[in-house]
């Protein structure tokens, strides 16, 4: 896959982006039509058709989009202005850019474009035919062990690779974890990334998945991803996330608790793994000590793994995502287009927070 990442340019008069590096490196999964490195492309809204959404969120939808230029695909993550500011998440929104502009990794998703008119914010991104690592467990129900092995080497690269850039990701889950067409994951919504110096307080992140410190708001770093590793593990490989219930007071609850019930299939080393990313001291948890990843990457259960292979793409991916052709959508829930409605124009002094999106 290509990955040189292009620096990205000012906007243009026309309400055009430019990409003034090799972001637009072709390759199958995105469909992108291939550039010379150093070339630089000029995107435009109007050049995009609309093809599917292939996402919905709080404030905003993912759509499938042709560009009519190149002939090829992307995902366009369209954003409502107004419930971005209603929900407070104008921050969020500066630091998935910020995050995404800054990393280049072959297991993150690529940002190519972003732009803003009176009504949506909009981020254009590489296109993942494969769907999410969430449907595939869903119809198996769960995973086998070198099943969820192969999925969690390629997390702890990526995981490794963010923190090694002071960012913490806080939003690890099934969802969020794409396929390509050859079955390689890509992590994708950056929108809870952040930049770190020390540590933050902001409650964020999916109630399962929440790290103990980060409910007790005591503020938490880089440690809640080796946390929620553990808990997407465990579901993985159990079919059901360690701590459940109705309600996520009883969630957290429970996670205070922290005690863990393993199914009886579960292999002897993975469960020594699990107890070690859920432990609630952060200073012993596995991931976070002094040797960071390092001590992962160390552990029992990845004995088989060649880690040098790993972020070169060279484990054999256990599922291979039929796809038959770059924009091809049946990976992806279908979605009523008629939800979408026409937001009114923000009011140029809202607009003010988001002149360098």
């Amino acid at each position: 896959m290509a990955s040189a990442k292009g620096a990205l340019g000012a906007d243009n008069e026309d309400g055009s982006f430019r990409d003034t590096g090799g972001a637009t490196g072709g390759s199958q999964m995105h469909g992108d039509a291939p550039q010379p490195p150093g070339s630089s492309r000029t995107y435009a809204l109007d050049d995009l058709d609309t093809v599917a959404t292939v996402g919905t969120g709080t404030f905003g939808r993912v759509f499938l989009v042709k560009d009519r230029k190149a002939n090829g695909y992307f995902a366009l993550k369209a954003m409502k202005i107004p419930e971005v500011i209603r929900l407070k998440q104008e921050q969020h929104v500066h630091n998935e850019k910020a995050v995404l502009t800054e990393v280049n990794h072959p297991f993150l998703i690529r940002l190519f474009w972003t732009h803003h008119d009176e009504r949506f914010l909009y981020m254009l991104m590489e296109y993942i035919a494969g769907g999410e690592l969430f449907s595939y467990l869903r119809n198996r129900g769960r995973f086998n062990n070198s099943t969820g092995l192969f999925y969690t080497a390629e997390i702890v690269c990526a995981i490794e690779y963010l923190h090694s850039k002071e960012i913490v990701y806080r939003d690890l889950k099934p969802e969020n974890i794409l396929l390509d067409s050859e079955g390689h994951i890509k992590l994708t919504d950056f929108g809870f990334a952040k930049k770190l110096s020390d540590r933050t307080w902001t409650l964020c992140g999916t109630p399962e998945y929440l790290a103990p410190e980060v409910i007790q708001s005591k503020g938490h770093g880089r440690a809640v991803d080796w946390w929620a590793l553990g808990v997407l593990v465990f579901e993985m490989l159990s079919g059901y996330p360690p701590f459940f219930d109705d309600n996520p007071f009883g969630i957290y609850q429970k996670i205070l608790a922290g005690k863990l019930e393993f199914p009886r299939h579960l292999d002897f080393y993975v469960k020594d793994l699990i107890k070690k990313f859920l432990v609630v001291d952060r200073a012993r948890r596995l991931g976070n000590m002094k040797n960071g990843a390092d001590d992962v990457k160390k552990h029992r259960w990845f004995k088989s793994i060649d880690w040098e292979g790993v972020p070169l793409r060279k484990l054999k991916p256990p599922i291979v995502p039929k796809v038959t052709h770059d924009g091809d959508t049946s990976n992806f829930d279908a979605y009523p287009e008629d939800e979408w409605k026409k937001e009114a124009p923000v009011h140029p002094k809202d607009l003010e927070i988001f002149k360098n999106f």
